[in-house]
C-alpha cells in the first residue's frame, strides 16, 4: 500500500535529464523481480523536467507531478506563478504542487493567500492541485490548522506539509493536525480532500505509523493514492527491503537498490 502512495521525488539543483530518466526507469521497474506489487503513484520533478518525465513514463500509469509557483520559496509575482503553472500543465503535468506565500500568511493577509490558491487552482485546469503549507515555517499548530482550512476552502485537492527544504518537515503532530482539518472539512462539506506528508519519511515503519494515523482519523476511504501520498525519495527502497525480507527471511543490503 505504501508503494502505491509514493510520489518518487527529485528536487535538487543538480537534477539533470539523465537523473530524471533514471528515476522514471526506477519508478516503472521498481520490482521487476517481484511481480504483483503496485507501482508508485507519481514522479515529482521541477518544471523544466516535466517534458523529460513525460517521454520517459510514456506507456505507464505513473502520473507526472511538478512543483510550481517559485518552489520552494514562493517569492515571485502572482503572474509569474500562474505562467509557471500553465507551463507545467501544458508540458504534461497531471498534478501541480504549489507553495503558499508564507510571508503573507504570517503577516495576517489571509485573503491574499486564499485568492492566490484559488487562481492557481483555476490555472491547473484538469490537473490536481497539491498545496504545500511549509509547516516548518508556520511556527504553531494553530497556524497549520488555519492554513489547512484556508487551502481547502480555496480549492486544494491535496494539502501537503512541506517542500522538504525546511526543517522540521512532516512530523506526527503536524500530520495529525492536517488530517483533523481534512476530517472536519469532509464533515462540513461532504468533499474529500487528500493529504500528503513530505520530507523526513524514509522508512517503512514510519510509513506504517502514518497509515495508522490516517485510518484512525479519516477511515478506510482515505487509504488510497487518490487521497493520500508520501512525498519521498528513499522510502521506496526501504519498503522493498522489508517486503523482500518478509518473503525471503533475510534482510537485503541497501547496496542492491539505486540511490536515485
Amino acid at each position: 500500500m505504501i508503494l502505491s502512495m509514493i510520489d518518487l521525488t527529485t528536487l535538487e539543483g543538480k537534477d539533470s535529464p539523465g537523473k530524471v530518466k533514471q528515476l522514471c526507469y526506477k519508478a516503472a521497474h521498481l520490482h521487476d523481480q517481484h511481480p504483483g506489487l503496485p507501482t508508485v503513484a507519481a514522479i515529482c520533478v521541477y518544471p523544466n523536467m516535466v517534458p523529460v518525465a513525460k517521454v520517459a513514463l510514456a506507456g505507464t500509469n505513473i502520473k507526472i507531478a511538478s512543483v510550481a509557483t517559485a518552489f520552494p520559496s514562493g517569492m515571485t509575482t502572482l503572474s509569474a506563478k500562474l505562467k509557471e503553472v500553465r507551463f507545467v500543465v501544458d508540458a504534461g503535468a497531471e498534478e501541480v504542487d504549489m507553495v503558499i506565500s508564507r510571508g503573507k500568511f504570517l503577516s495576517g493577509d489571509l485573503e491574499f493567500v486564499g485568492d492566490e490558491i484559488y487562481q492557481v487552482k483555476n490555472a491547473c485546469g484538469a490537473a490536481k492541485l497539491k498545496v504545500i503549507l511549509e509547516t516548518g515555517e508556520l511556527v504553531t499548530l494553530d497556524n497549520v490548522r488555519r492554513a489547512s482550512d484556508l487551502a481547502m476552502n480555496a480549492g486544494a485537492d491535496f494539502i501537503k506539509t512541506s517542500t522538504g527544504k525546511i526543517n522540521p518537515c512532516a512530523t506526527p503532530a503536524v500530520v495529525l493536525t492536517m488530517l483533523e482539518a481534512v476530517r472536519d472539512h469532509y464533515v462540513q462539506t461532504g468533499h474529500r480532500i487528500g493529504m500528503k506528508p513530505a520530507g523526513g519519511i524514509s522508512t517503512a515503519k514510519q510509513g506504517i505509523q502514518y497509515l495508522v494515523m490516517v485510518r484512525e482519523t479519516l477511515g478506510q476511504a482515505w487509504l488510497t493514492p487518490d487521497l493520500f501520498r508520501f512525498g519521498a525519495s528513499s522510502l521506496a527502497n526501504d519498503v522493498l527491503m522489508q517486503i523482500i525480507k518478509q518473503n525471503q527471511g533475510n534482510y537485503q543490503s541497501s547496496d542492491y537498490f539505486s540511490l536515485d
